[in-house]
């Protein structure tokens, strides 16, 4: 978090997307399955767990009372929230409310650092903004509304922060977007706000030009269009999700990806503009079945 902190502190007016906390989601998901299996008792064990594992990260974190103190309560209430929804009659929509709470989690924890050490911050509610229609899909007329409204309500502010992943359906429930998570919840807030460059932080400083889980020395590749980067990301390239680009490729923002663990690296931009005559990468999928089908007459 605090690398984060000095990452986005940059000078330059950043909305911030973020996402849960390494591990906590993971650990969201075992806590409901244990309330799918109404086992209370494991549930509980699972988030006391849990919270004591964050209470520790406060203790880390800030360096005053003040900030342990209201961080902690803040904390204190998300994990009640959990044990909330831990009852006999527990259903997908407590399960969605569960896993919600970890970004909850990290964007007030790093929302209260940046204000403890004196930043302009805003910490925007992604439920104030973010939702889907009755197919699923971002509802990007409401999202753009919406976010310009919360926006106005703080104007001036230096850095703001919103969660990843989490929205509400059309129904008015705590949901989360699936497909690309915070990627696509930060391409989505891009697009909307006309931003000028999206920037995607992860643990590789880009797209690389081959697998580097099979193949020795792979180099980052410097730009790829949109078409390529989704052609790359299908094909396994994990550090994206196909379709989490789309809104910023509409939009026509070119989309940063680069390394939190080495921020100089230059990574991989992706834009509408393409190279021609030139081979970006090379990827492989396993399991690809291709069928050829052939008539013998001319009916359909």
């Amino acid at each position: 978090m605090k690398d984060v902190v000095q990452l986005i502190t940059d000078g330059e007016q950043n909305l911030v997307v973020l996402s849960a906390m390494s591990g906590t989601t993971n650990s969201l998901i075992e806590i409901s399955d244990y309330l799918y299996k109404q086992n209370l008792e494991g549930a509980l064990t699972c988030i006391n767990k849990l919270q004591d594992k964050y209470l520790g990260h406060i203790a880390e974190l800030y360096s005053t009372e003040e900030y342990k103190s209201l961080t902690t309560k803040i904390v204190c209430d998300i994990f009640d929230r959990i044990r909330s929804c831990a009852k006999t009659d527990f259903t997908s929509r407590e399960e969605r409310i569960i896993v919600a709470q970890g970004e909850m989690l990290s964007t007030n924890m790093v929302t209260n650092y940046l204000l403890e050490q004196g930043h302009n911050v805003q910490l925007l509610p992604a439920l104030e903004f973010m939702r889907t229609n009755e197919d699923g899909e971002p509802d990007q007329k409401y999202i753009q509304e919406q976010l310009l409204k919360q926006l106005a309500l703080y104007p001036n502010k230096d850095i703001y922060i919103t969660q990843g992943f989490i929205c509400l359906n059309y129904k008015g429930e705590i949901d989360n977007l699936q497909r690309g998570g915070s990627d696509y919840t930060a391409s989505l807030v891009g697009g909307a706000l006309c931003a000028s460059e999206i920037q995607i932080w992860t643990d590789i400083d880009g797209m690389h030009n081959n697998d580097p889980r099979f193949v020795e020395n792979t180099t980052p590749v410097s730009h790829l269009h949109f078409d390529e980067a989704a052609e790359l990301a299908y094909f396994g390239a994990k550090i994206l999700h196909p379709t989490c680009i789309q809104p910023a490729q509409y939009a026509n923002i070119p989309v940063r990806l680069l390394n939190t663990m080495d921020p100089t690296a230059p990574g991989t931009t992706i834009s509408n503009i393409t190279e021609h005559r030139k081979i970006k990468a090379v990827a492989a999928k396993d399991n690809i079945i291709a069928i050829n089908i052939t008539s013998t007459r001319m009916l359909l």
